[in-house]
């Protein structure tokens, strides 16, 4: 698995949990989705993101995308 589909995975993820943990914990909880989707909206355009820069330190193969 490259960077690209880890960042894919991981966004939807998160994005699952956070949704689940406004359901049974909290609300405040979506502010979590919110921020992870505009990450992912900026980074559509940037190519900037924060997670792939770790993902590539911990010595993940790197894609197309973040590249």
């Amino acid at each position: 698995m490259n960077v690209d589909r880890m960042v894919l995975a991981l966004a939807g993820c998160f994005i699952l949990v956070s949704v689940a943990l406004s359901q049974f914990h909290h609300v405040y909880w979506l502010w979590f989705t919110a921020f992870v989707g505009a990450n992912l909206f900026q980074a559509a355009f940037t190519g900037f993101c924060p997670l792939a820069i770790i993902l590539k330190k911990v010595g993940i193969k790197a894609g197309c995308a973040f590249s």
